[in-house]
């Protein structure tokens, strides 16, 4: 179902205990009987023998890090606040322009192929690979035809979607495209820059460098097009927003899920909060109140949807578009997110670490993440400082670095 396109440019390691061994063996023999067993289903899909062993040479055992990293997904357990901060901040932001300026001509080429604006493409790079870093990372890459066998035969409720991928990744490494040391992804599958699983690869992969393959593990343009061509094949509107930020009227929240021309929601008393007029009064917009009741609305037009096709939460489209909106130079969220009393907004997130670090407590990357590094500085700032030892970013905290 791939179509060519013309060139657009000229282990987590695993300890297992002594008494653990006789059911680990076992389990192992069960995985190589499944891989065995599963070359009936892809020979049906017209997988040759040659192609499946090259896929699985040398794979003994289920890949545990899979497992693991399949029972947590942020985009739906994190506070939208703190799903937004570590994505959308000054960090990514700067990246951004700085990747606009270095892929300029292949975005612009991209813009006017697709028609989709090239703010949003460089956003979902960030979101997906934080720009092709996370696959120079070793430890967050897995062997997808390794990683696919392991959700179909030690996840039930990934199975069938695991089955289904691992035949297009097969078909993926027939096709030559990419070898099969070189098709890496995520424990879910995801490949490349920007983050295909392997059917959607199989749909929307554009030659955008004209180097007869598509390579978007490798090659910045492919991927780039490869989104691209995702979200203009899914109905982007070129020309057009995702969405506005809007001050809900008292009440207003109310009508959250409901869909109604632009000029509609101003009547109701829905504005914008840099008091400019909605710039397609007849558009329709579906109003989300994310951060709930108290806090910000948002509009969300046809693009905001589309998005959603990359990735179904509305927290990773919103991050999109909010990121897109920063690089471009629009500006970013004017109205604040209803967070807890005493915990930091993303500058204030910024400003801990970068004391931390003068301080040499922190020696990791300002970037308004809060993980291992940051959270062993906190602790050890806290203990001190006589403090309660949480490793939790406070404002109790910061103020007492100010002072």
């Amino acid at each position: 179902m791939t179509r060519h396109h013309p060139s657009l440019l000229g282990a987590l390691a695993l300890t297992i205990a002594t008494s653990m061994m006789p059911a680990a063996a076992h389990a192992d023999a069960g995985f190589k009987k499944w891989i065995n067993g599963f070359y009936t289903t892809a020979a049906k899909s017209g997988i040759s023998q040659k192609t499946y062993t090259q896929a699985f040479a040398g794979v003994s055992e289920p890949d545990p890090d899979v497992l693991e990293k399949a029972r947590y997904q942020p985009e739906f357990k994190s506070q939208i606040w703190d799903y937004l901060d570590s994505r959308v901040n000054p960090y990514t932001v700067k990246i951004g322009r700085e990747m606009l300026t270095k892929h300029g001509r292949t975005l612009a080429a991209l813009e006017k192929h697709f028609g989709v604006d090239k703010h949003i493409l460089l956003a979902i790079w960030s979101m997906e690979s934080n720009y092709g870093a996370v696959l120079e990372k070793d430890d967050r890459l897995h062997h997808v035809p390794t990683a696919l066998a392991t959700l179909a035969y030690a996840d039930p409720k990934r199975a069938k979607f695991a089955r289904t991928q691992l035949i297009a990744a097969l078909k993926i490494l027939q096709n030559g495209d990419v070898s099969a040391k070189g098709l890496t992804g995520s424990w879910a599958g995801a490949m490349g820059h920007t983050q295909f699983i392997p059917t959607s690869y199989l749909l929307y992969a554009v030659d955008a460098d004209g180097n007869g393959h598509k390579d978007i593990w490798n090659s910045v343009p492919d991927a780039l097009a490869t989104s691209a061509n995702l979200l203009a094949k899914n109905g982007w509107q070129s020309g057009k927003t995702w969405g506005y930020e809007a001050v809900v009227p008292a009440g207003g929240s109310k009508y959250a899920g409901k869909t109604l021309t632009l000029g509609e929601w101003q009547k109701l008393g829905f504005v914008r909060p840099n008091g400019k007029d909605f710039t397609r009064p007849s558009e329709r917009a579906e109003l989300k109140m994310l951060g709930g009741a108290g806090g910000p609305g948002f509009l969300m037009t046809k693009n905001f949807f589309v998005i959603k096709r990359y990735n179904a939460a509305d927290t990773y489209a919103l991050g999109v578009g909010l990121l897109a909106d920063e690089i471009a130079g629009y500006g970013g969220m004017q109205q604040a997110w209803p967070r807890p009393d005493g915990t930091l907004d993303i500058k204030e997130k910024f400003e801990l670490q970068t004391r931390m670090k003068a301080l040499g407590y922190y020696d990791g990357e300002v970037d308004g993440n809060f993980g291992s590094g940051s959270k062993a500085a906190i602790t050890a700032i806290q203990s001190r400082l006589g403090m309660s030892t949480d490793g939790e970013p406070t404002r109790k905290l910061l103020d007492a670095l100010r002072n």
